[in-house]
């Protein structure tokens, strides 16, 4: 199966970094948010990826061309005709196609640009922009077992400030934010039939409005409930508390291990 990642949005709530770079260019330990994604679906055996790019798109292309020269030893030999010896190859088992989806089309209208690369088979669908620690084989067993065209990942967030507890009219106590006190959010990691590829209109189409919205009406959205680890980065804080789970070797995300170089 086939993975879609959204890639081609501006970022402005992290304008401070994504001005320079498309936001799933954003380095988390050295690497792009997007890689971390990547690896984690290729650790359940899924290496083919279709990237929707948009906001400065040739970034995203020029970094997977020359993969090798960011994870390898690298000589380069000007002495005999400016060669270059590639050392300690790291290299993943990725098929990548990067599309350039348009600078201001919508979310559904870039899922529509790419359907003549996922052809018609279900594929999976998630944001370039937040990691997570989902099963992605369970996740796909339940897709399957709904027999519905769609299926999302749910997840609870903690609210960001305290919680009253208020009865009759009357605050009885503060208490501290919990899951518990929000309702479940889409957090992307989607499995998605190519059905829904006739929900989707234009380039003007944003998928989580009218097209999720008509497969949930007639009950064709499925919605698998995760209570493990989610983390969008929308913000320059939330980029460095990733950052900062990374660097402590506490990245619920990293599902994978590391293989020693060749």
């Amino acid at each position: 199966m086939k993975t879609v990642l959204l890639a081609g949005g501006a970022g402005t709530r992290i304008s401070e970094e994504s001005q320079y770079r498309p936001k799933p260019m954003l380095e988390i330990g050295g690497m792009p948010i997007l890689w971390h994604i990547m690896k984690e679906y290729s650790h359940y055996g899924f290496h083919e990826f279709i990237v929707c790019a948009g906001y400065k798109q040739h970034m995203i292309k020029e970094w997977f061309a020359d993969y090798f020269l960011h994870t390898s030893d690298v000589t380069f030999d000007f002495s005999e005709g400016n060669n270059i010896i590639v050392h300690n190859k790291k290299t993943e088992p990725w098929k990548v196609t990067v599309v350039d989806t348009g600078l201001n089309t919508m979310t559904g209208g870039r899922i529509k640009r790419i359907q003549k690369y996922v052809g018609s088979e279900p594929f999976f669908m998630t944001y370039g922009d937040g990691v997570c620690d989902v099963n992605i084989g369970k996740l796909l067993e339940f897709h399957r077992s709904s027999g519905k065209k769609a299926t999302l990942t749910a997840v609870r967030v903690e609210q960001r400030f305290g919680v009253l507890d208020i009865r009759d009219g009357s605050v009885r106590a503060f208490r501290e934010k919990s899951k518990h006190d929000m309702d479940p959010i889409n957090a992307g990691y989607m499995v998605l039939e190519p059905d829904v590829f006739s929900y989707l209109k234009d380039d003007t189409t944003v998928f989580e409005r009218e097209p999720l919205e008509q497969l949930a009406a007639q009950g064709q959205l499925a919605s698998y409930m995760h209570t493990g680890f989610w983390q969008c980065m929308d913000t320059k804080k939330e980029h460095e508390q990733l950052e900062a789970l990374w660097n402590s070797d506490a990245a619920p995300w990293k599902t994978w291990s590391e293989e020693p170089d060749a």
